[in-house]
């Protein structure tokens, strides 16, 4: 997965602190291509590890997208956020 790197602010450092804010802004990042190339993977990733920690609209975005991916695509991501938590 891209790491991006916005006007020299490290969102995914921030995201460590658990805020669900900050990881739906990185949902939005990568599903939108800011900045990058949109990485769909990631932003699942972070739409749902927001929408773990309560945000509701990352709820709806992580559900958007999981239209247009696949079975194994979302496995991945979800695989993806869970050993984020386990990390973090």
């Amino acid at each position: 997965m891209a790491r991006f790197e916005i006007n020299e602010t490290n969102f995914a450092d921030m995201a460590a602190t658990g805020n669900a804010e900050i990881m739906f802004e990185l949902g939005l990042i990568y599903a939108t291509g800011r900045d990058g190339d949109a990485d769909i993977l990631a932003a699942h990733k972070w739409f749902n590890l927001a929408a773990y920690r309560g945000n509701d609209l990352a709820k709806e975005r992580r559900e958007e997208l999981a239209y247009v991916m696949d079975k194994s695509q979302i496995a991945e991501a979800q695989r993806a956020a869970r050993e984020w938590i386990t990390t973090h």
